[in-house]
Formats: structure tokens, sequence, C-alpha cells
């Protein structure tokens, strides 16, 4: 029994020294074969394969190698997921607030339209093309900016303005360029508009508390009233031959409109019991008549009547409008309107039919005068 038991004993030395012994072996084996492989001492493929028959002295079968490109990977299919049935879209970039598009005309009015634009608090100048194309702000002042008028070259605004101090007479280009300040001493002076010829300009001033009719030559030298008898008038525009002046005056109790001479002679009556009249008026290309505005407070109509007081006649009615102007052309007619609910600038042919607004800001467009 003894014996037996010697010899099991035995055999298990055997087997624990050699399994240790191997495994010692293949961890001699895998240190060696990483030493080799690390320093470049094993390439893949044969040359492997060679060398460690050279290392141990026997064949070694080495598994087969692969490169990435020849794996195959299969795609892992994740759960279908459930929509939300609420989507949110990305927001929206806002877009500049249109106030107005000006109209699109088959057959364009020519010419360019100057008027005040009332501007982040104050009177400006503004020009735009006829049809209310390419409306443009010319000044920037921090006083008030108002009565524009067109030279009849079209090659400059002459204008009244506070810039100063006290109202006083501009001229600037069509770009805002060019400004110059042309009068001096006078008093409040307004209303400015250049003679046909551009020679001369004619304009209001106040002095004492009073308006008259004033004369000037184009670059502002010899400024004076046009007669010393022709008391108070306002808004003053040429004929076109340059000889005479129309106005708007009270001397005699209501306001009407009149003519005189450049001289200061021949003062006529043009309009009789118009009740209403305001200020602003323009005298026809052809010299026969005059465009005005009449009415009560709120409710004033544009109207037109021969220069010889004849054929009065309305063009239009309700929406208060105001200050009209003919196209050089003596095709339409620009006024202002407060008939959409803003102060803004239309145009209508000389019947009164065809009325077209031009301009549509939030905030006022008014005394329009048209020049080429």
């Amino acid at each position: 029994m003894e014996s037996d038991d010697s010899r099991r004993q035995l055999r298990l030395y055997l087997i624990v020294l050699l399994g240790g012994g191997g495994l010692i072996l293949l961890c001699m084996i895998c240190l060696t074969g990483g030493i080799l492989w690390g320093g470049n001492l094993l390439p893949g493929g044969a040359s492997t394969r060679t060398a460690l028959v050279q290392l141990f002295g026997t064949p070694v079968t080495l598994l087969p190698s692969y490169s990435i490109a020849q794996i195959t990977f299969s795609p892992i299919e994740s759960p279908a997921q459930t929509v939300s049935s609420t989507i949110e879209t990305p927001a929206e970039t806002a877009t500049p607030t249109v106030f107005f598009t000006p109209p699109i005309f088959s057959e364009p009015p020519e010419g360019k339209i100057a008027f005040t634009c009332f501007v982040a608090g104050t009177d400006q100048i503004c020009i735009m093309n006829a049809d209310g194309t390419e409306q443009t702000q010319l000044t920037n002042d921090s006083a008030t900016s108002f009565y524009p008028s067109l030279a009849p070259d079209g090659e400059g605004i002459v204008y009244s303005s506070k810039r100063d101090g006290r109202f006083q007479i501009y001229t600037m280009n069509l770009k805002g360029g060019d400004l110059e300040r042309i009068t001096d001493g006078i008093g409040s002076l307004y209303a400015p508009e250049i003679s046909p010829n551009g020679n001369r300009i004619v304009f209001t001033a106040e002095t004492g508390g009073s308006q008259s009719i004033w004369l000037m030559q184009r670059d502002g030298s010899n400024p004076r009233p046009i007669s010393r008898q022709e008391g108070e008038g306002w808004d003053p525009t040429w004929s076109p031959d340059n000889s005479k002046i129309a106005f708007a005056s009270d001397r005699e109790g209501s306001v009407q409109l009149y003519t005189i001479t450049t001289n200061g002679t021949n003062l006529r009556q043009v309009t009789r019991g118009v009740t209403g009249i305001g200020g602003r008026s323009d005298w026809s290309p052809d010299g026969e008549s005059l465009v005005f505005y009449a009415g009560s407070q709120g409710d004033h109509d544009i109207y037109m009547i021969g220069v010889d007081g004849k054929n009065l006649r309305q063009l239009t009615d309700g929406g208060d409008n105001l200050g009209p102007c003919f196209s050089p052309d003596g095709q339409w007619i620009t006024f202002t309107s407060y008939r959409d609910g803003d102060n803004e600038i239309y145009i209508m042919r000389t019947d009164g039919t065809q009325v077209t607004r031009l301009t549509g800001r939030s905030e006022a467009d008014y005394q329009p005068r048209w020049g080429p």
C-alpha cells in the first residue's frame, strides 16, 4: 500500500513539475516573441515562421493573418425609435417691414419731386422720382428744414431751414451736397422758388410780425420786396414766362389768390368768395391756370382756376388735400393728402382722375414740388 501511495505521489510531483515547467516555457516563448516582434525582428508571413524555427529548432504553425480590409463588420440594429408628434421648426429670420411699395406705371411720369419728410421728430428735405421710386433723404439737420423747390434745370434745390437758429434760405445739389446759405439779416424766410429762367428767387419774408413777397438774385444778392405797397402775402410761385408772381393774401379780409408783376405793378385778385384757401399754389406750364387748395380745417380739396378768375373747378372730394403742384409737362398734379390716414404724397391727372399714392412711410411726407 505504501509503495502504491509513494508511486501516486511521485506521479503527482512529476505532473506538477512538468506542468509548471511547461507554463514557464510558454511564458518564455511569449516573452521572446513579443520582444522580437516589438523590435521588428519578426515580420509577418514566411519570414516569421523561419525565425521561430531558428529560435526553437522545430516547425511552428502560425495562425492566418488578416488585414482590416478583409474583415466585414455587420451593422448592429438599434431598436426603432418613436417619432414625436410635435415637430420644432427653426425660427424664421425677421424681414424688414415694407410700409408701402410705389406703384408701377405703364407710362411713368417724368421728372423728380422734392418734398418735406418728417424723420425722427424733425422736418427734413427728401427727393424721389416722379413715379415714387428712389426716395432719398437729403438733409439730416437737427432743426426744421422745409419748403423745398427744384431748380428749373433740375440741378439743384432751394429750401428754408432753421439750422443756424433762424429760418434762412439754402441751396444744395440733388445729392444733398454743395450746401450754401444765401440769405442773412432779412428776417425769417420761407417758401423759396427759383424763376423758370434760373436767374432769381422769390420767397416769403416775415419781418415785424408781417409776411410779404420778396425777390433776390439766384446767389442771394440784392434782396428786396416786390412792392412797398404790396402788403401781406405768402407762398409765392412764378409764372412760366418769369413776368408774374401768384401768391396768397388776406389783404381784403379772407385769404384769396392774387397775381402781381415782378416790378410790383398790376396787382390782380384771381379768386373771389372761395373760403378756406391755403397758401401753396402753382402755375400751370401753359400759364393759363392756377392750382390751389381750399376748404375747412381737416377737409381741404384741390381746385383749379383760370388766371383770369374763371372756370373754377374742384378736382378732389374728401381726404384733406393740400399743397398742389403741376408736373413740368402739365399732365399731372402732385399734392399731399390724409385720405389713407397719414400725411402722404399723391399724384393725379389734371382732371382729378388716376389718383396714385407715391409715399407710405410711418411718418409724414408733404409739401411736394415737381421739377425736371
